[in-house]
């Protein structure tokens, strides 16, 4: 099997989450060459030629001939994709490896739908990235088919390191929902949290422009906290709240309004809606 730096890559599908993937990939000093990319709307693709990959409006011409193919459609474009490329592969004696981030796809769809003309089917992984990969901070939760060997892992694990600090494989694929309702969903959760402390410090009299550029790095420095800490979420709370000090009282606040109960209703909702989507009603 190539490693990653050998290996031919074919994007379907050009938008944000795929020219992050690209953009961590090409600095990680993978060859251009190596990567095509099907992209119909001209502005993206554009954007993509200029970086120096091969760039197309025709998904077999980019991915009939690669060794990795990632589906980066929307979901309700993702099984014509699939049989397009399940029909091109008829002759190919090895199969790619298809790396989908189409959203709430199941693995079943997605093997059912990519299946060649002799009835064979690729390996499949579904991946649920982040938003952060766009500043290579990402975190992606993944999931593989059964026929997935370690080797293929790995390769899928290099690939995502070029925009995730953290990929974690789950053991059932419904836990890719619950990937969802975590980080998926959650960096919406952490502008909201922002958005109220820069809000209500500016009801206090701060300035919005010094609200706004304390509350942004005082959550990055706690954000690094935790990357770097040995210590748990719980602990480094700990840490900064003295006994009937103004940490105390602001958490003691979160507490009589349900902040626990707050969050677990909405990672519940999040994770409900993302099964939902991947189960749509006939």
């Amino acid at each position: 099997m190539p490693t990653l730096q050998e290996s031919k890559l074919a994007f379907i599908g050009g938008g944000n989450m795929a020219s992050a993937i690209i953009g961590g990939l090409l600095s990680k000093g993978v060859n251009k060459q190596h990567i095509r990319v099907a992209e119909p709307w001209d502005v993206n693709r554009n954007k993509l030629a200029a970086t120096g990959v091969q760039t197309t409006t025709d998904n077999v011409a980019a991915g009939s001939d690669a060794d990795i193919v990632i589906i980066a459609v929307k979901p309700q474009v993702t099984q014509g994709v699939c049989e397009e490329l399940g029909k091109a592969w008829a002759g190919r004696v090895t199969l790619p490896v298809v790396v989908s981030i189409a959203a709430g796809i199941t693995l079943n769809s997605l093997q059912t739908w990519s299946r060649t003309p002799d009835g064979r089917t690729p390996h499949v992984v579904r991946v649920m990235p982040n938003t952060p990969a766009l500043v290579g901070e990402g975190a992606s939760g993944a999931f593989p088919s059964a026929d997935v060997s370690a080797a293929e892992k790995e390769l899928v694990n290099a690939l995502l390191a070029s925009v995730s600090k953290a990929t974690e494989w789950v053991e059932k694929e419904d836990l890719l929902d619950v990937v969802t309702g975590l980080s998926g969903s959650g960096p919406a959760y952490f502008f909201a949290m922002v958005e109220h402390l820069v809000a209500s410090a500016t009801a206090l009299g701060l300035p919005q422009e010094q609200a706004t550029r304390l509350a942004t790095q005082t959550c990055l420095g706690a954000g690094k906290m935790l990357v770097e800490s040995s210590e748990d979420p719980g602990q480094l709370r700990k840490n900064v709240t003295s006994p009937n000090g103004t940490t105390y009282a602001a958490l003691q606040t979160f507490e009589a309004q349900g902040f626990k109960e707050i969050v677990d209703k909405a990672v519940t909702a999040a994770t409900t809606r993302a099964a939902e989507l991947g189960n749509p009603k006939p």
